[in-house]
């Protein structure tokens, strides 16, 4: 057979290629990480050339949504961030519910690591920074912006790596990051929300209640979970807490059960291909006719109904909260003018808060939890896995950025705080970044070459 021949009956018959859903998750993270890095360097380098007014500008232009007598107007920027980003918590309370009901977080064990982890990178940085900024009411609200690590940015550093960094330090990562932000929504809940109306509260309870109930009778359109999960947004906008709670809120109320088990689904798409076959001619390349395209799209739905409405959610969602909804946040509110950054700035307690949680905060918290806990016998290291590659992942732990970002715009309302905390966020995720890998490549070829001699 020639080459030729050969390469004819590959394209005839296309190999099929079953990813697991846990690497599809981590590969669109590293995507996502490395697109983020580009859109931080693209925010940066814009406000600082001669389009810098128009950068800044593009973001304070008002935009209306009306609809009758309803009107919301708001900046661009606080659409993205107070709209925008909801979908992005949406699909995070969708991860730490798939991840608490089949994940890593479903085993008590398992999920003591990373909670204790997460729980140590949470409460050092803000220790840290809260000493000190003790002596400044408003600057001390930032207490929150070290806390947060910025899953797509780690991973995004651990693909650099490539195999020398094993996949359950990525699994770690990643349930110590989802941990991270059920604390991150529950700061934002408790503390960043001002000036109460329990009435529109309320509402957006009665909604939420609406959203269970649904669930318990098995309805399953996803557009009847959007609809009213708009409506919750508004309300919740309206009451004054943060907007973005909705997301998680309604994230909790999307059913995770099938309408068909997977016993009927094997069944079902064996008779709907028995009927696809027996449809007409197969011989050559032909249009489909009425019973094929009936065949198909019974299949269809037959697949639909074998997979959660969280599963469709979390997937048709992701790929565009990582490649759009994110770098567009990103490219909003990381822009920074040079010209208004003193070398003095460093030195200010809020840069220096930031900076110091996350790159001694988050290390130090992370690791020493760890440890605590398997020491404790609470639980054990991960197969695979030493106590370099934990003391590697709790540095790259240090990069906030995203959530660091989005707390830094509630936390602190003086612009010239605002800007020193972006520059601790930036400089401190960036030493976090640097110092995190070099220790990952360097566990890693003290493993091999420690293999390499004993053998």
């Amino acid at each position: 057979m020639t080459s030729t021949q050969i390469l004819k009956k590959r394209r005839k018959r296309p190999s099929i290629k079953i990813r697991r859903p846990f690497k599809e998750f981590i590969r669109t993270q590293e995507f996502s990480g490395i697109l983020l890095i580009i859109c931080t360097g693209i925010a940066l380098f814009i406000a600082n050339t001669q389009l810098a007014h128009q950068y800044f500008e593009l973001w304070e232009t008002y935009l209306s949504v009306s609809l009758g007598g309803f009107i919301l107007k708001k900046p661009l920027h606080l659409w993205i961030n107070d709209g925008l980003m909801a979908i992005f918590f949406f699909v995070v309370g969708l991860e730490i519910k798939r991840e608490i009901l089949v994940g890593e977080l479903k085993s008590l064990k398992k999920a003591t690591l990373p909670i204790s982890a997460a729980l140590g990178g949470m409460i050092v940085p803000a220790l840290i920074y809260s000493i000190i900024n003790i002596n400044n009411p408003s600057a001390a609200r930032g207490w929150g912006i070290p806390m947060a690590t910025d899953i797509a940015f780690v991973i995004g550093i651990m693909a650099l790596l490539g195999t020398r960094v094993p996949f359950s330090l990525k699994i770690f990562i990643t349930s110590l990051a989802i941990v991270d932000d059920i604390g991150a929504v529950m700061i934002i809940a408790l503390f960043y929300s001002q000036n109460i109306e329990y009435t529109y509260l309320v509402i957006a309870g009665y909604l939420l209640l609406s959203l269970f109930f649904i669930n318990r009778f098995e309805i399953q359109n996803h557009l009847v979970y959007a609809l009213i999960g708009c409506f919750m947004w508004y309300f919740i906008f309206l009451s004054g807490m943060h907007a973005t709670i909705a997301g998680i809120l309604v994230a909790v109320a999307i059913p995770a059960r099938t309408r068909i088990n997977p016993d009927e689904f094997i069944a079902e798409g064996q008779l709907i291909l028995e009927r696809f076959k027996a449809a007409g001619p197969r011989d050559k390349e032909i249009l489909l006719n009425r019973q094929h395209l009936a065949a198909l799209k019974t299949l269809e739905l037959t697949c639909l109904n074998v997979q959660t409405p969280l599963q469709r959610f979390e997937r048709s969602l992701h790929y565009w909260v990582a490649f759009a909804i994110v770098p567009l946040f990103i490219l909003s509110n990381a822009g920074i003018t040079i010209e208004t950054i003193d070398l003095k700035m460093f030195f200010q307690p809020i840069t220096l808060g930031v900076i110091l949680g996350l790159v001694f905060g988050k290390q130090i918290g992370i690791f020493l939890f760890a440890w605590i806990s398997v020491k404790l016998g609470l639980t054990e290291l991960p197969s695979g896995l030493t106590w370099g590659h934990i003391y590697g992942g709790a540095w790259l732990g240090g990069i906030g950025f995203t959530m660091s970002l989005f707390i830094a715009s509630l936390a602190l309302i003086d612009p010239n705080n605002l800007i020193m905390a972006k520059i601790g966020i930036i400089t401190g995720s960036l030493i976090s970044g640097v110092v995190g890998f070099l220790i990952l490549r360097y566990v890693h070829n003290r493993i091999y070459l420690e293999e390499f001699n004993s053998e």
